[in-house]
C-alpha cells in the first residue's frame, strides 16, 4: 500500500489497553493526532508520555466518573474512531453490551470517515472446518453476546469489524498455558493465534486503506495463515520458556482453522509472523 500524507488525520482509541496502548503509539509515530481513552486517571499519564491526548472514561455500571459528553468532546472529535473494549465475558462481566451502547450514545452525532470495531473469533463455532467471515453463529451465549456486540457498530456502512484470533506477544508468552499438565485432549487441534505487531500493523493498515477511499469489507478476520497443531506449539512454548512440556493423550478434538485470505487478498496484507511458531520469539 502507498505512503499516504497523515497529516490532519486523526484516531481515537477507545480502550488503550494492551493492545489499544501499542496501536496508539504507533499511529502517534505514523504521523496521526490520536486521542486515547482508558478507565483510571492514574493511567493517562502512560498515554500522554508518548504523545496521545488522553482521556478518562468509564462506562460500566460501577463507573466511578459518569461519562461528561462535553468533557469528552475532544476524545471523540476525530477521522477514525476505534473501539478496543475487552468483553470480559469469562471473568463474568454482564455489562459488555451496555457498555457498547453507551459508547455508542456518546459518538451517535459524529460522522466518522471510519471505524473499527474490535472483536474476536470467539465467535465461530467449534468445528472441523475452515472458517470465513461468513461462518460466525452463536453456539453459545457468549457468542451471542460478541454477535450482538458487532450488530451495534456493524450496521453502520463505515464500520469494518476486526475479529482477532488468540492475542500473543511480549508480557503474553503462551508456553505457560499448558506447561506441565497430563493427559491433554486435543493435541491434533489447529492453533489460531495473531502476535500484536501484525494486529498492529493490521488495523493501522485498515485505517490507511479508508483514509485513501480504498475498499474495505465490514469483517476481516486477523490470524497468522500458519497452524501447527495444539501439541506442536505448546510443547514447543514450553520448552521455550525452560518449562515441563505437557504431554497429549490420544483424544482428538474439532480442528477448526480461521482463514484471514480475505484480509490479505483484498489489502495485500503481509504478516510478519507467519506461523505462530515463529512467534515465540518475540514474546
Amino acid at each position: 500500500m502507498e505512503q499516504i500524507q497523515v497529516a490532519e488525520k486523526s484516531v481515537a482509541v477507545v480502550g488503550c489497553g494492551w493492545f489499544g496502548f501499542a496501536l496508539a503509539k504507533h499511529l502517534v509515530e505514523k504521523g496521526f493526532r490520536v486521542t486515547g481513552a482508558k478507565q483510571q486517571l492514574d493511567s493517562l499519564t502512560a498515554l500522554r508520555d508518548v504523545g496521545i491526548d488522553a482521556y478518562q472514561l468509564q462506562l460500566g455500571e460501577d463507573a466511578d466518573v459518569i461519562p461528561n459528553l462535553a468533557q469528552l468532546s475532544g476524545l471523540f472529535e476525530t477521522d477514525f474512531l476505534v473501539v478496543n473494549i475487552p468483553p470480559r465475558l469469562k471473568q463474568g462481566n454482564s455489562n459488555y453490551l451496555n457498555e457498547l451502547k453507551l459508547l455508542l450514545a456518546l459518538t451517535q452525532n459524529r460522522q466518522y470517515q471510519g471505524i473499527i470495531f474490535i472483536s474476536t473469533t470467539g465467535v465461530y463455532p467449534t468445528e472441523s472446518k475452515t472458517m470465513t467471515e461468513a461462518d460466525a453463529r452463536a453456539e453459545s451465549q457468549s457468542a451471542q453476546i460478541l454477535l450482538d456486540a458487532e450488530a451495534l457498530f456493524g450496521g453502520k456502512p463505515e464500520t469494518c469489524v476486526v475479529r482477532f484470533a488468540g492475542l500473543v506477544g511480549p508480557k503474553r508468552h503462551p508456553g505457560r498455558f499448558f506447561a506441565g499438565k497430563t493427559d491433554v485432549s486435543g493435541g491434533n487441534a489447529a492453533v489460531n493465534l495473531v502476535h500484536i505487531e501484525d494486529c498492529v500493523a493490521a488495523v493501522t493498515q485498515i485505517i490507511e486503506a479508508k483514509a485513501q477511499g480504498i475498499p474495505v469489507a465490514a469483517i476481516y478476520n486477523v490470524c497468522a495463515p500458519q497452524h501447527p497443531t495444539r501439541a506442536e506449539f505448546y510443547t514447543q512454548a514450553a520448552e521455550d520458556l525452560g518449562l515441563i512440556a505437557p504431554t497429549f493423550n490420544q483424544v482428538e478434538m474439532p480442528s477448526k482453522i480461521i482463514s484471514s485470505e480475505a484480509f490479505q487478498a483484498d489489502l495485500h496484507f503481509r504478516y510478519r509472523f507467519a506461523s505462530p511458531l515463529e512467534m515465540l520469539a518475540a514474546c
